[in-house]
């Protein structure tokens, strides 16, 4: 039977998009199609795409349902996710005996590999559009198991999800035509004939790609991986976090109907979801089918995968200290909205937030006079109070703490010094169950070892340690130190002093950190946009890639040479 998704009816409806997608890599000015307002979906909006109430629709009638994904090998069934908003989803997922999983993911390797860098890009770009047609179902998926407030889940988990995917499929399409597929080749040989050969050259991808998902961010940190490995010439197998396994297999479901549909084996993207306390990925990872892992998680087991998982090519994104060195500014109010906002989005449960804020002990020089270190952190306490003072505006930025690991640390936080915003607990009448806290601001002496203990740590949750420094130099210092020695996703400062600034560039360019600088608008510095802003750096302990760069996608698959005699 004759694809349904012929390579000419993917040429016309992607290879446009491929190709803008291919231009703002490279001017890395804004450009998305995927748009952000959840009215942009439905009647009226995206051709095709569920709206608002069919997007709610569809989510409910997933839940307590088992979702059978055609995948061979299925020994069981498995789930048990509990929204942290309270309610428990109910859906059953395939439990796989990879003995028999992995060998029929191979089998459709060598098919997928001869259809070449454009028909995997296109066949990519096909299965982000549906995904993107479903946006209003997939946000309430991200919702429920990540504890992002809708509209946040909506957009990260949604649009920026999938122009992360969008720009992953665009970089690896790139780095695959770097080499032409043939070349005629002579060598002159004086008065005797030229040698001669004919050269082809095939990208041919590693072998089974392994994803290892995350509970905050499922399609947001999942979509890159995913598509730079298969439109690199890789099978996937998708292990989702066990808290966190609706967004990724409604994901699989929606890549293996596109590939079926372009005549592709299905199997190129499975789902490995596990029973209760089976960590499988631990398993997985050493397995010698598996040549590629993604992961998104703790530095323990982001360490334990580089060091084990030696049969793979391994991409990690870990834990890090974020930093902000707050030194002088010309926009007092605009810093502390920007601080508030920064530190209270999601309750702190992003790798990109910050946590330590370096202030001289002696104060800071404002456009509204000088401020005393005890001024800069109290006005830091009263601008998250006021930006979170209404609980319907609370619950729609912080949404609901990810597990209870996150109370744990953030209760923990007001024992480690003085107190100089206390979190408090915030109802949503919605979800009753919901556990949402207010951030907490706790104040640390730079120069105490005991202190240091507690600031050079990852806290991550709803917590930021304003931590007295003897001067700014000491600030940049500090800065150094905990970039080389813990890593970091972010770093801020604010400064008019040039001089200053050029020394916290100096130190984000030697330790490889991301840098942001004055922010006091609109742009925050724990947010990213695709095909712009690059994700980590893959320079410092906090990741070994960034998102996304050539180099995140060019040792997913092998440049093949086939030589013959002309």
């Amino acid at each position: 039977m004759a694809a349904e998704l012929s390579p000419h009816l993917l040429s016309e409806k992607h290879r446009p998009t491929l190709d803008q997608t291919l231009d703002a890599i490279h001017t890395r000015a804004y450009w998305s199609p995927h748009p952000e307002h959840p009215k942009a979906y439905g009647e009226g909006g995206a051709s095709g795409s569920l709206s608002a109430a069919e997007g709610k629709a569809a989510f409910d009638a997933v839940l307590r349902t088992r979702l059978d994904l055609g995948q061979p090998g299925t020994d069981d069934w498995t789930g048990g996710e509990i929204s942290p908003y309270g309610p428990e989803l109910g859906v059953e997922y395939p439990h796989a005996d990879l003995d028999v999983l992995l060998p029929a993911m191979r089998a459709g390797m060598a098919a997928w590999r001869e259809a070449g860098p454009e028909t995997r890009a296109l066949v990519c770009l096909e299965i982000l559009a549906r995904i993107s047609a479903r946006t209003h179902e997939f946000a309430h998926a991200v919702m429920h198991t990540s504890g992002q407030a809708f509209m946040m889940a909506f957009q990260a988990g949604g649009p920026h999800a999938q122009d992360r995917g969008l720009e992953a499929v665009a970089y690896a399409y790139e780095e695959q035509i770097r080499t032409p597929r043939t070349a005629d080749w002579s060598k002159p040989q004086g008065k005797r004939d030229p040698l001669q050969l004919h050269k082809t050259y095939i990208a041919a991808g590693r072998g089974i790609a392994l994803l290892i998902g995350c509970n905050t961010f499922p399609t947001w940190n999942g979509y890159p991986g995913l598509f730079a490995s298969l439109a690199t010439g890789n099978p996937v197998l998708v292990k989702p976090h066990p808290r966190a396994v609706l967004p990724l297999a409604l994901t699989v479901q929606v890549a293996r109907e596109v590939l079926s549909e372009a005549g592709f084996d299905p199997n190129l993207v499975c789902l490995a979801a596990e029973r209760p306390g089976e960590g499988i990925a631990k398993a997985l990872a050493v397995r010698p089918e598996i040549k590629i892992i993604d992961y998104t998680g703790s530095t323990a087991f982001g360490d334990w995968l580089e060091a084990n998982a030696r049969q793979a090519q391994v991409y990690t994104e870990k834990a890090g200290v974020n930093t902000i060195v707050v030194d002088s500014t010309d926009d007092y109010r605009g810093m502390l909205s920007n601080l508030a906002f920064s530190l209270s989005l999601y309750s702190g449960q992003m790798c990109t937030t910050p946590q330590n804020l370096l202030i001289p002990r002696d104060g800071i020089a404002t456009d509204t006079g000088d401020k005393t270190y005890d001024d800069v952190v109290g006005d830091i306490a009263a601008a998250v109070t006021g930006l979170l003072g209404d609980d319907a505006r609370a619950n729609a930025l912080l949404g609901a703490l990810v597990n209870p690991d996150v109370k744990a640390r953030l209760e923990a936080a007001a024992g480690l010094g003085e107190v100089a915003l206390a979190s408090r607990e915030v109802a949503n009448p919605e979800f009753p169950d919901a556990v949402v806290r207010t951030p907490v601001v706790v104040k640390l002496d730079g120069t105490k070892p005991d202190d240091e203990a507690a600031y050079l740590s990852e806290c991550f949750g709803p917590v930021a340690f304003a931590v007295a420094v003897d001067s700014t130099a000491d600030a940049v210092e500090l800065l150094r130190r905990t970039i080389r020695d813990k890593g970091a996703m972010t770093v801020g400062a604010y400064t008019t002093s040039p001089e200053v600034e050029r020394a916290v560039e100096d130190v984000c360019l030697d330790e490889s950190a991301q840098l942001s600088l004055n922010l006091t608008g609109g742009v925050y510095v724990n947010q990213t946009a695709a095909f712009s802003d690059f994700h980590g750096s893959g320079g410092n302990p906090a990741a070994n890639a960034a998102l996304c760069d050539g180099a995140f996608v060019s040792n997913r698959f092998r440049m093949v040479e086939v030589r013959r005699q002309a």
